[in-house]
């Protein structure tokens, strides 16, 4: 391999010949030789730079021309847009498990760009820290980068995802609607409910999910650029904060605005926490959907098989014949690693020491790994599962007539102690309901068939 030699403030270091990267870049590539290959850092932090970048060098052009000059901005705009583009991907190797502010993929950033502009001017035009990193220092890039993630994330693939098997659902309804059905609680039989009506708390579920996640949406869209190295806002030109964030709105085409206290914005990552609890609520409710889901399925003689579900593949090695409820598992699976990913974005958050939290990586590497599997299995259930369920009517019916709590019904009849006995006599005697009533002198046979009506309990 041919190699370069880049300096930085501490001396001259061997560089691949074919990549952007500096001497900073390559010395944390050297120095955290941790998940290498498994765990780099999310790309949507490295399109995020690209974005704050390409609006940094916007805003302090306006703000400080004599320095950032018509020549060096047109380099820089290239080259981060390159970036946010995806086609430098491969000169970003830094994995999350680096410095906690993530200093070292801002420098990554700053030198990529620095070395990509000047290939693009054809001179030494462009300086990583003095020209790239101009107004700004890894301890706000960092958290503007994953304020920036995290709102893309959501609104590109979260949101998007939801509102794909929200649809489905309401479809399902429809065409359920006349559909009654055994209810259930604690997993034994329940009154009757109709089967649109149990999609309809589905449906509702997820629709109050996406409410949560566009109220966590506002606090992600305050950024902490101009806040510079403490919050302060040192080396940075007056009104930097204000234009840079509107540079990032019109760069994005999503509202960002600078954060009022960057004191704040800099040590306190709640907003994520916050965001990502609503991640977590959606997990929670996939997880019960998708079991809901995989219960009615179950069979297809000896469980429930109340609904029927796609049959995508084989289930068993050595039962043939066998079809397993594999989507549905895939969803929970996910729920409990965003459940889990929760507690890891709380505990980062939680190490906000002074002036700055030094747990950042870690914490938007989970929040984004629950967004993207969120959003793929929502899809893939969707797609592979949702769109094929349709109702065992007749087991349905069969359920429904063979429930004991029917027997609800004739509570305002015969009351409630004298339903129990009711109830219980049908059960051991393994009796229909309208045999145990008559039996024991509650109604008459005519008096009960006038008002046991299942279909109207719902």
């Amino acid at each position: 391999m041919d190699y370069r030699i880049e300096h930085d403030s501490m001396g001259e270091v061997k560089v691949p010949a074919d990549k952007y990267w500096g001497a900073q870049t390559e010395r944390s590539h050297e120095n955290f030789p941790i998940g290498v290959g498994l765990e780099t850092m999310p790309r949507e932090i490295t399109r995020a730079f690209g974005v704050l970048k390409l609006a940094a060098a916007r805003a302090n052009h306006a703000l400080k021309p004599e320095k950032m000059t018509d020549e060096k901005l047109a380099a820089i705009e290239q080259a981060a847009t390159e970036v946010m583009e995806g086609k430098l991907f491969a000169h970003f190797p830094l994995v999350v498990w680096q410095t906690g502010s993530g200093t070292q993929s801002n420098m990554n950033a700053n030198e990529v760009i620095a070395n990509r502009g000047n290939e693009i001017a054809g001179k030494k035009l462009l300086h990583p820290n003095d020209d790239i990193n101009m107004s700004q220092s890894s301890n706000d890039t960092f958290p503007t980068a994953m304020h920036i993630a995290a709102v893309e994330a959501i609104e590109e693939q979260v949101l998007p995802a939801v509102d794909k098997l929200t649809a489905t659902l309401r479809r399902l309804e429809a065409e359920n609607e006349g559909v009654v059905k055994s209810g259930r609680t604690h997993l034994q039989d329940a009154t009757p409910i109709k089967f649109s009506q149990e999609i309809s708390g589905w449906r509702s579920s997820l629709e109050k999910d996406r409410q949560m996640l566009l109220l966590s949406l506002d606090g992600l869209r305050e950024l902490a650029l101009g806040g510079t190295a403490v919050g302060t806002g040192l080396n940075a030109p007056k009104g930097f904060d204000v234009k840079v964030a509107q540079e990032i709105s019109n760069i994005t085409g999503r509202d960002f605005r600078t954060a009022e206290n960057k004191f704040h914005a800099l040590t306190s990552k709640d907003e994520l926490v916050f965001a990502h609890g609503a991640l977590k609520a959606l997990a929670a409710d996939m997880m019960k959907i998708t079991n809901d889901v995989r219960w009615l399925a179950s069979g297809p003689r000896d469980g429930l098989g109340e609904i029927f579900i796609p049959e995508n593949e084989p289930g068993s090695s050595i039962m043939p014949g066998k079809v397993n409820p594999t989507q549905c598992e895939a969803v929970t699976m996910v729920a409990v690693q965003v459940m889990g990913n929760d507690v890891a974005v709380s505990m980062a958050a939680s190490q906000g020491n002074f002036e700055l939290n030094v747990f950042m990586p870690v914490c938007i590497y989970n929040f984004l790994q629950s967004a993207r599997l969120l959003a793929e299995s929502i899809v893939s259930f969707n797609d592979r599962c949702a769109c094929g369920i349709t109702a065992n009517r007749e087991k349905m019916a069969h359920n429904l007539h063979n429930s004991l709590m029917l027997v609800t019904a004739l509570n305002p009849y015969i009351g409630y102690e004298n339903a129990a006995k009711t109830a219980k006599k049908a059960y051991k005697e393994n009796i229909s309901l309208k045999e145990a009533c008559v039996a024991l002198g509650f109604l008459t046979a005519e008096k009960f068939d006038e008002v046991f009506h299942p279909e109207q309990m719902v």
